[in-house]
């Protein structure tokens, strides 16, 4: 039968439970040191698939897993929908999270401990809330025997903190069947809000930022090479003083400003809210109204390309031949081979640009049926709020999807935030926390959304 509203007990055990695993995930030590070695990253993402197969059992339903390396399963289910001809919708999230040090925090990092009405743990906004909120949905949907309008894909990816190598990727690449008759999907780091000033009356309005669009990537290093030989002797081909030349050049590069239709259409809607224009050339006198988000709109205004590593020499009396430095680099929509370009450019010709790895950039439609969907969604639990579209600095799963399967992707982890919260520095930093208020609004809306998608 079709989606029906819930009792006010099965509403209540349905934002209970995604705050219940919420917890429960986050206490699960899934870190995420890169790389495929059992021996670095243990068995944490095994102990949460396990948990999450075991929570959709108990209702009846029946999860695949597929693992593409000893310990690292991804999970899925399927819920069949009214109509089987409609392009079906996946609720995808991830089971890993990247390192935290204990030292660092002021709360256990796999404790889950509640302080102030918040979540604290490495996970509870990246992103074991949202896979908190997809388990209790699945869960709901299948202890009431309701059928979805369309059919929904209920996934939770290893791997995905590093780029879905042995996650999402290599899922798609090997079991694409999973995903047949699936058209649009929804993840995390969008949904979320930021409270704006009302132009008319200067009263606060939540407006709530759906994530349309991320910026691609390129991970790799830059492999100097020179003549090796005594530290004693003058050299002037020293590999490491050619690397230190190119990370110069690399940072001293000023990327210049463009605003990609996202930001555009983010930054209009915020001034329709508020009245205050924005100005392409003092555009930093604009970010601080977007709050929470602010950090993660400032990271969509240009490319960039970060050096994150060093490896050179052996011996502190030996010139080595070789050093090499790794960098991330991120590039906006249709930006790739320029960026790649670039980065050849300025490194110059004793400085290889070696590639490992290409994350491709999402611009997915700002308006149609789900944007439609997922705006009454949040607007049904919180009336008189706002839904804009953003660009996204970082990545999701969203991108393997889109980029070898055609299915459009949105980042929608919708959680009402406080005012005060600054939410983006949250994502893999020191005290993570969510509120426990906002997963179960989350919860809510999603049950919405599955009942009108």
């Amino acid at each position: 039968m079709p989606i029906a509203d819930p009792s006010a007990d099965e509403l209540s055990l349905l934002q209970d439970e995604a705050v219940l695993f919420t917890r429960e995930l986050i206490r699960i030590d899934t870190t995420n040191f890169g790389g495929n070695d059992p021996a670095t990253w243990g068995k944490g993402e095994t102990e949460a698939a396990d948990y999450v197969v075991g929570k959709l059992r108990e209702v009846g339903l029946s999860p695949e897993v597929h693992e593409s390396a000893p310990g690292r399963p991804s999970v899925f289910v399927r819920l069949p929908g009214e109509d089987r001809e409609r392009g079906g919708l996946i609720l995808h999230g991830h089971l890993d999270v990247v390192p935290a040090r204990a030292e660092d925090w002021s709360a256990d990092p796999f404790g889950a401990e509640i302080r102030d009405g918040m979540i604290y743990g490495r996970g509870a906004v990246d992103m074991k809330d949202m896979v908190g909120m997809l388990l209790a949905l699945a869960r709901h949907l299948s202890r009431a025997g309701q059928v979805p309008p369309r059919d929904l894909l209920f996934a939770f990816f290893a791997d995905e903190e590093n780029r879905g190598i042995w996650g999402s990727e290599w899922i798609v690449e090997h079991h694409p069947e999973i995903f047949a008759g699936m058209s649009e999907a929804i993840s995390e780091v969008g949904g979320y809000s930021i409270t704006l000033p009302e132009k008319e009356t200067g009263e606060d309005v939540r407006a709530y930022v759906l994530q349309t669009a991320e910026k691609g990537l390129i991970w790799g290093r830059l492999r100097a090479t020179g003549r090796a030989g005594h530290g004693s002797v003058p050299n002037d081909e020293n590999a490491i003083v050619r690397l230190a030349r190119a990370i110069t050049a690399i940072d001293a590069h000023v990327f210049p400003i463009e605003f990609v239709a996202s930001v555009r259409a983010l930054f209009d809607g915020v001034t329709e809210i508020t009245g205050i224009g924005w100005d392409e050339e003092d555009i930093a006198s604009f970010l601080p109204l977007l709050g929470g988000a602010r950090q993660f709109v400032s990271g969509t205004l240009s490319d960039s390309a970060n050096l994150t590593m060093l490896d050179a020499g052996y011996k502190g009396n030996v010139i080595p031949q070789t050093a090499e430095a790794t960098f991330d680099a991120r590039f906006l929509p249709g930006h790739q081979e320029d960026l790649l370009s670039l980065l050849e450019e300025l490194t110059g010709e004793h400085v290889e640009v070696v590639v490992d790895d290409i994350g491709n950039s999402v611009d997915s439609p700002r308006t149609g049926p789900l944007v439609d969907v997922m705006t009454r969604s949040i607007q049904a639990e919180d009336p008189g709020s706002r839904v804009l579209p953003y660009c996204l600095s970082g990545g999701t799963d969203n991108k393997p999807l889109s980029r070898e399967l055609g299915i459009i992707g949105y980042g929608f982890a919708p959680l009402q935030l406080p005012k005060d919260l600054d939410f983006a520095p949250l994502f893999h930093g020191v005290d993570e926390r969510v509120p426990v208020d906002a997963v179960r609004f989350g919860a809510r809306v999603l049950l919405r959304l599955a009942r009108d998608c």
